[in-house]
């Protein structure tokens, strides 16, 4: 399994009136904590991308727990439990500054060969670099 841990600190932008996070944000805060577990094993989308292959979102789920609030400092902890082929799962769970479970999530990518537009296999340097070859 491949995990990460990143944080963030809400920003007022991010709020509604009540002070708490606009529910729409936690798709970007998913992305912030997938795009950093792969940047953390040396992959970017922007090399990605450079070597023909796409990485959409195909599916997003989220389970809201407790809300975020105005200035808190979320840690957002993302995870690959198992070993992609055509589409690769990220799950979630963002905690406050307090340890308190504020939602659990995942979402759904699939690689797309960027020439065809059409789904192919996760590359074998993507599976060397998160260490989930043959898992």
């Amino acid at each position: 399994m491949q995990k990460n841990k990143t944080t963030v600190r809400v920003r007022y932008a991010e709020t509604d009136q009540m002070g708490v996070v606009y529910y729409g944000n936690y798709a970007q805060y998913f992305e912030i904590g997938r795009t950093e577990l792969l940047r953390c094993s040396g992959v970017t989308y922007k090399f990605m991308e450079e070597n023909g292959v796409m990485l959409p979102v195909i599916s997003l789920s989220c389970d809201f727990k407790k809300s975020a609030l105005y200035d808190d400092e979320l840690t957002i902890t993302t995870s690959v439990k198992k070993t992609p082929s055509v589409k690769i799962k990220f799950d979630y769970e963002i905690t406050n500054q307090d340890q308190q479970l504020i939602c659990t999530g995942n979402t759904v990518l699939v690689f797309i060969n960027m020439k065809t537009k059409k789904p192919m296999r996760c590359p074998e340097y993507i599976l060397e670099k998160l260490n989930l070859q043959n898992k």
